[in-house]
């Protein structure tokens, strides 16, 4: 019977009902599929990092990252190479040589990271060929060319066929200079990479630096992600002498801001639904100021004030069990419907999300556990806004109530 009289109530003022129907509806939807955008933005991020910048895991000599020292090569390049390639848990791998010094051509200069590659062995890994936009990959045949990105290109002023000059220094500490003929001219989503990362044939670099057949690094791909840290763990086990960091080490922070994602995005939510909630509050309260009269007949006819309690109480909550479901829904929907054709910004914010390494083309995504939690979040939310206007009602004095006109 209570639950009788309070859906009914609801629906005594349907336009009331439909506004806060709606707003709540509106405010999930927008709220979870804010949450979708960052999680997919994130995870495009990552995506993006791992199979075209740091791979999965990445082997070195445990002396080569305080400073980049090209003496620091990994012993036994080759066997380590092999010994990793046989495991049936990689996808690709690819041995790299490095250096790190400057790159002129004839009207400018800057810093950059010089990486020696196999190409093919690299475009398993990182699929650089894929993301030529002007010239070619490099072929095996010719020396000395070099592929660079779009916005080092611009920013030194050259195009293909440009001559440019690498300063670094090799093995002994001497500075040594090369130059290389710009061969093709790649892009990727993260301009700061494109700007700072030149690729060069190995052994053209290794010519440079004074090595034989070594190798500075060695960048892995995975079949299964989720069996990195198992890999890491057996690989370091069997190569104490090396170090071998997964992407987690290698980009702290894309792992801090996947850690504290989520975080975040429950604390953004708590608002949202904070704000709805005080909605919830002001509705249900003018409906209960405006059924004085009613509420003291209610009570006069015996109505104990934990039923009136309760009724109002479900008020509230069929308003909001109405809404969730309607905007979770729409939210669930629309989430589907952009992670699978994307959102693409490049029209609006190309050269802000390129500056910080995101893909303009955005794809939402948001784990199923996520709308539960927030159905649950948004339960409670319902059950706190309706304490104030169902105690408000059972304060009612019902001799002064029934006479309120």
């Amino acid at each position: 019977m209570l639950l009788l009289i309070a859906w009914r109530n609801i629906w005594r003022n349907k336009t009331r009902s439909f506004l806060v129907i709606t707003s709540v509806a509106l405010g999930l939807w927008a709220g979870t599929f804010i949450m979708a955008y960052a999680f997919g933005i994130i995870e495009q991020r990552l995506k993006d990092a791992i199979e075209n910048e740091i791979s999965h895991l990445q082997v070195h000599h445990p002396e080569f990252e305080k400073d980049n020292n090209p003496r620091f090569f990994i012993p036994k390049s080759h066997g380590i190479l092999q010994e990793v390639r046989n495991d049936v848990q990689v996808k690709a791998a690819s041995a790299r040589v490095l250096a790190s010094g400057m790159v002129a051509s004839a009207i400018s200069s800057t810093g950059g990271q010089f990486i020696g590659i196999s190409p093919e062995a690299e475009q398993t890994v990182t699929g650089l060929q894929d993301k030529i936009i002007e010239g070619s990959y490099l072929e095996n045949e010719e020396n000395n060319r070099i592929v660079i990105g779009e916005k080092l290109a611009d920013k030194l002023n050259v195009k293909v066929r440009s001559k440019i000059v690498l300063t670094f220094q090799d093995t002994s500490g001497h500075i040594v200079a090369g130059a290389f003929r710009i061969a093709g001219i790649y892009k990727t989503s993260n301009t700061t990479y494109d700007e700072t990362h030149l690729f060069l044939k190995a052994q053209d670099l290794r010519s440079l630096l004074g090595l034989q057949h070594e190798f500075h690094e060695v960048a892995v791909l995975l079949n299964d992600p989720n069996r990195l840290e198992e890999f890491q763990g057996s690989l370091q086990q069997q190569h104490p002498e090396l170090q071998i960091e997964t992407w987690k080490a290698l980009a702290p922070e894309l792992r801090y801001m996947i850690e504290s994602l989520d975080q975040y995005m429950i604390i953004f939510l708590i608002i949202i639904l904070m704000a709805l909630s005080f909605g919830i509050v002001n509705t249900m309260l003018m409906a209960v100021l405006e059924r004085v009269r009613e509420i003291g007949m209610l009570m006069a006819i015996g109505m104990n004030r934990t039923k009136l309690f309760g009724m109002v109480s479900l008020e509230s909550i069929f308003l909001v069990m109405i809404a969730a479901p309607i905007g979770l829904l729409l939210a669930y929907i629309t989430n589907q419907l952009l992670g699978q054709y994307g959102m693409d910004l490049s029209g609006l914010y190309q050269e802000g999300y390129a500056a910080y390494g995101f893909n303009p083309i955005i794809y939402p995504e948001l784990d199923n556990i996520y709308y539960i939690r927030i159905m649950f979040m948004v339960t409670v939310a319902a059950l706190l806004a309706s304490i104030y206007p169902a105690i408000t009602a059972i304060r009612l004095n019902p001799v002064v109530a029934i006479r309120k006109i």
